[in-house]
C-alpha cells in the first residue's frame, strides 16, 4: 500500500464481522448474518457482481439453505425448471446431416430428474435448481443490501489485514475515489477466492494444480431448432475437432430455459502444453465446427481462460479469520460442488458467529467450523477431481483418444455406429463406461449425506449409517452430526417440512414424541441459557399426522425421546428415551454444543 498523503481521505469503520469478497459465498454469508442479527461489513474489489456465468447448478441442500432464509421461491421463479434440466447427454454435433452428425452416444437422468424424481422428492422439500452466477449474484446482492445489518462496499480493495488482541484490523481503499477505510472488526471471513487474505496471512493451498487449461465461451445464439428441451448439459465428442479433451461441454444460461435459451456457455479443455487460448474472434470458427452449424449467427459475449486445480486450504481458521468458498477449496466444476459447498460453508459459519457475538456461546464454538467443514471440503475436492478425470475414461470407453489422427477418429466413429455385431458390442461397452459418470450427475448422498463426526454436537453411541462410497444412495438419519431428515408434516391446513420448523433466526429446535414435559424443559433451559429453543411434538393427535410414521422410522427415538437440531438444520443431540431429568440432560447438551462450560 502506498503511503497516505495529506489529501487522502481516511475513514474509521467498526463492524463485528468483516467479509472480504462479494461473490456468491460472501453475499450468502451477508444474508445469513443478517438473519442472525449480526452487523457486518462486506468489501469487494470489483465494482459489480460477476460478469461471467461461472457456476450454475444449485443442489438440493443449497436450495434448502436458501429456503430457510426466504430465497428459494425467488430462485425457483427464475431458475431452470426441472423439466429443462432432467438429463445430460453426449453427442457428436448439434447440426449437420452427414453420417456422423447429430448422433447421440448416451443420455443420463441427472440432478433429480427422470427416474430419480421420486427418490429426490422423498428426501427433500427442495428440488435442485440451476441459475448461473452472473444472475444469481445480483439477486443475492439486492437481498444483502436490503438489510440494515449490512454495509456492502463494492469497488473497495482490501490492502492489509492483521490480527490484534481484540480481533481484526484491516485497510480497504475505494478504487473510484481513493478513500481509505481503517476497519476494526471482531472477526473476518475470507470469501475472496484465495486472492488476498490467504496470501497475506500465509494460509497455503495444498493439492494439485496445472491439470489443464479451460477456455469458456459465453455466447448468444438461437439454437431452438437443435437443442433438447429436457437437457441441461451436452458433452460433445466430435471427430472433426482437434486438441480438446472430449471436444467441449455446452450449457444453456437463460434467461429463458430449454431450447429457447438466449445465452449459452461452451467449455473446451486443453491438456498441459497444448493450450490453444482462443480469444473472442478466434473462437467463432471453433464453435461452428464443434456444433457443425457453419451458418449459425453467434454473438460472443466473453471468452475466459482458467486452470484446472484441486486444492484445499491448509487452515479454515487462523485466529479470528475464517476461510470459506474458493478461499478454502478450489476444484474442477464437475459435480457442481464449488458454489454449493461455498454456500454451505457460509451457512455453517453464520449461526456460530451469531451465537458468539450475541453472547449465547463461548468463543470455542467457532473452532468447530474448521473441524466440521474442512473434511467436507477435502471430500468434495477429491470427488470433483475424480469426476473430472473420469471424462477421459469416457473417451477411452468410446474408443477415442486425443492422440488419434482425424482419419482414425472418423473410422472409429463409423465402427461405433455401424449396424453390426461389433458396433453393438462397442455401444454396449461404451454405455457401461459412461454410466460411471453417475457419480457426477446423480451424487445424491454426496449432496445431502455429508455429516460431522466432531464439532458442535454431542455424539451418541449409535452406529453411523454406512455411507455409500459411490456417492449415489442417501440414507436419512437423525443422528448427531447428520442433516435433519426431511419429513412432510401437517398442521391444520398447512403442510410443512421438518426443516421449516427451525426458522432462520438462530434458534434451536427440539423435536419430541408425545412427552409433554419436553416442552417445559425446553422453556426452562432457554430461559436459563438465554438461547431460544423451539419445541415441537411430532405425533400429537391434533397435528402432524402425515409425517408421524416417517418421523418414527427416521428419528431413532422412542415416544418419550427427543432430537435437538442446530440453527443450520444439523442434529446436535439425541435422547432416544426420556432421561431421569429432561431439563438437566438438555441443558448439559446445550452447554456442550455452545461451549458454555
Amino acid at each position: 500500500m502506498s503511503e497516505l498523503t495529506s489529501q487522502t481521505v481516511v475513514k474509521e469503520i467498526r463492524a463485528p464481522v468483516l467479509i472480504v469478497g462479494g461473490g456468491a459465498c460472501g453475499l450468502s454469508l451477508s444474508i445469513f448474518l443478517s438473519s442472525h442479527g449480526v452487523e457486518h461489513l462486506l468489501v469487494e474489489r470489483h465494482p459489480t457482481t460477476s460478469h461471467l456465468p461461472k457456476a450454475h447448478y444449485l443442489n438440493q441442500r443449497t436450495m434448502e439453505v436458501f429456503r430457510q432464509h426466504g430465497l428459494a421461491d425467488e430462485l425457483y421463479a427464475v431458475g431452470t425448471p426441472m423439466q429443462n434440466m432432467r438429463k445430460v447427454r453426449w453427442r457428436t454435433t448439434l447440426g449437420g446431416d452427414g453420417p456422423r452428425d447429430a448422433k447421440t452416444f448416451h443420455e443420463m437422468d441427472a440432478f433429480g430428474g427422470g427416474a430419480l424424481a421420486e427418490t429426490y422428492a422423498r428426501d427433500s422439500a427442495c428440488p435442485s435448481s440451476n441459475y448461473p452466477q452472473l444472475r444469481l449474484e445480483p439477486l443475492l446482492r439486492r437481498r444483502a443490501q436490503a438489510s440494515p445489518m449490512a454495509t456492502i462496499l463494492f469497488g473497495h480493495e482490501l490492502t492489509a489485514i492483521s490480527q490484534t488482541d481484540g480481533g481484526i484490523r484491516a485497510t480497504a481503499v475505494g478504487l473510484d475515489d481513493g478513500t481509505t477505510f481503517q476497519i476494526t472488526a471482531d472477526f473476518a471471513v475470507a470469501a475472496d477466492g484465495g486472492k488476498r487474505v490467504g496470501p497475506l496471512l500465509g494460509n497455503g493451498m495444498s493439492g494439485i494444480s496445472g491439470l489443464g487449461r479451460i477456455v469458456t465461451s459465453h455466447i448468444k445464439a438461437d439454437l431452438s431448432a437443435w437443442w433438447d428441451e429436457n437437457c441441461l448439459i451436452t458433452w460433445f465428442i466430435n471427430p472433426e475437432s482437434s486438441g480438446a479433451l472430449g471436444s467441449g461441454a455446452m450449457v444453456p444460461m437463460g434467461p429463458t430455459w430449454g431450447s429457447g435459451s438466449e445465452e449459452w456457455v461452451i467449455h473446451f479443455g486443453f491438456p498441459p502444453g497444448q493450450e490453444d487460448l482462443l480469444d473472442e474472434e478466434g473462437v467463432l470458427p471453433h464453435l461452428r465446427e464443434l456444433l457443425n452449424l457453419p451458418d449459425l449467427d453467434i454473438e460472443v459475449l466473453k471468452v475466459s481462460h482458467w486452470e484446472l486445480e484441486a486444492v484445499l486450504a491448509e487452515r479454515y481458521q487462523i485466529g479470528n479469520v475464517f476461510f470459506a468458498g474458493d478461499a478454502a477449496h478450489r476444484h474442477p466444476p464437475t459435480t457442481g460442488l464449488g458454489l454449493n459447498t461455498a454456500v454451505q460453508d457460509a451457512h455453517n459459519l453464520a449461526w456460530k458467529l451469531g451465537a458468539v457475538l450475541n453472547g449465547r456461546a463461548g468463543r470455542a464454538l467457532l473452532d468447530t467450523y474448521e473441524s466440521e467443514r474442512q473434511p467436507v471440503g477435502q471430500r468434495n475436492v477429491d470427488w470433483a477431481m475424480f469426476t473430472a478425470l473420469n471424462h477421459q475414461v469416457l473417451d477411452a470407453g468410446l474408443g477415442f483418444s486425443p492422440l488419434q489422427s482425424a482419419a482414425q477418429r472418423r473410422a472409429n466413429f463409423e465402427a461405433y455406429f455401424a449396424d453390426t455385431p461389433m458396433g453393438a458390442s462397442r455401444r454396449a461397452r461404451a454405455a457401461e463406461v459412461i454410466n460411471t459418470q453417475r457419480r457426477e450427475f446423480q451424487a445424491h448422498d454426496l449432496e445431502l449425506g455429508f455429516a460431522y463426526s466432531a464439532g458442535a454436537l454431542v455424539p451418541d453411541d449409535s452406529p453411523a449409517p454406512v455411507s455409500d462410497p459411490t456417492g449415489l444412495h442417501y440414507e436419512a438419519v437423525a443422528r448427531p452430526g447428520h442433516r435433519l431428515p426431511h419429513v412432510w408434516l401437517t398442521r391444520g391446513d398447512q403442510r410443512l417440512s421438518t426443516h421449516d420448523l427451525c426458522g432462520s433466526g438462530g434458534s434451536f429446535l427440539l423435536l419430541s414424541g408425545g412427552h409433554s414435559d419436553w416442552e417445559h424443559a425446553a422453556g426452562q433451559v432457554s430461559a436459563s441459557l438465554g438461547v431460544p429453543i423451539r419445541h415441537v411434538a411430532i405425533g400429537h393427535a391434533a397435528e402432524h399426522q402425515e409425517g408421524v410414521a416417517a418421523w418414527a422410522r427416521l428419528s431413532g427415538i422412542d415416544a418419550d425421546g427427543a432430537v435437538l437440531v442446530r440453527p443450520d438444520n444439523h442434529v446436535a443431540w439425541r435422547s432416544p428415551k426420556a432421561p431421569s431429568s429432561l431439563q438437566s440432560a438438555l441443558e448439559s447438551a446445550m452447554r456442550d454444543i455452545l461451549a458454555r462450560h
